[in-house]
């Protein structure tokens, strides 16, 4: 009895303790991310640096009851340990704790992954929740995109690397070198330091900056779809 009067409120529905649980665990995650971009600011004073420990001590706390009360009331406990909220959530404690066993040179680093916590928020945003179950529908398609997108990379610094090796040995020292014009010129920053010179190079760049324009446009469109596949089948539910 006490388990199932937790989760309707842990987890999401629509009554009023679970609506202000979410409201406040919403608002401290935020919270949380803004001290952590001040705790960035330099020369802060001791008062300030210990308010900044003092929320994030509370934040994590509130955190890590949130991921054990999730834990206690799920149906699968394995399944939600290892589900995409449920590493979410221990990654966002996680720097907190392992801080205490660590070196403090690696502590900077290990801070970063408290951005994991803006995270959780995916979880109580419907708008988001759209999205994630449209990369869930179009993951094959996504996953397919990968794989020849990366092959189109390898086969451009492979091609580049022939035609600018000789002229520019400095810049396309090997094909691994010219993996980095390949990817910049197939996603069309074009950064402009590593560029073409030779009469081959610049032809070999024309086609595979056309195909690096089809490239942009293929994963919008695969997604875009699958996200409007999922609004449509949740409002005929």
């Amino acid at each position: 009895m006490m388990k199932e009067k937790i989760k309707s409120v842990v987890e999401i529905n629509e009554n009023t303790l679970s609506r202000y649980f979410s409201f406040f665990i919403q608002a401290l995650i935020l919270i949380s991310i803004v001290t952590f971009s001040v705790e960035t600011i330099p020369n802060l004073k001791p008062q300030t640096i210990a308010l900044l420990n003092a929320i994030e001590l509370f934040s994590v706390s509130v955190f890590t009851l949130e991921y054990l009360l999730r834990i206690y009331v799920a149906d699968s406990k394995p399944k939600f340990i290892f589900s995409f909220f449920g590493i979410i959530d221990l990654l966002a404690i996680l720097p907190f704790y392992l801080s205490f066993g660590i070196d403090l040179r690696s502590l900077r680093a290990l801070r970063f992954l408290r951005l994991f916590r803006i995270l959780k928020l995916v979880r109580y945003n419907r708008a988001m929740n759209h999205f994630t179950r449209a990369i869930k529908s179009a993951k094959e398609e996504i996953l397919l995109f990968i794989f020849i997108t990366l092959i189109l990379i390898y086969f451009a610094a492979v091609g580049i690397y022939y035609f600018e090796n000789e002229a520019q040995p400095e810049h396309f020292t090997s094909i691994f070198d010219s993996l980095w014009w390949a990817i910049i010129t197939l996603t069309t920053v074009g950064y402009g330091d590593v560029y073409p010179i030779t009469v081959g190079g610049k032809v070999f760049t024309f086609f595979i900056l056309m195909i690096g324009l089809g490239i942009v446009a293929i994963p919008t469109g695969i997604i875009s779809s699958a996200l409007t596949k999922s609004i449509d089948n949740k409002e005929t539910e």
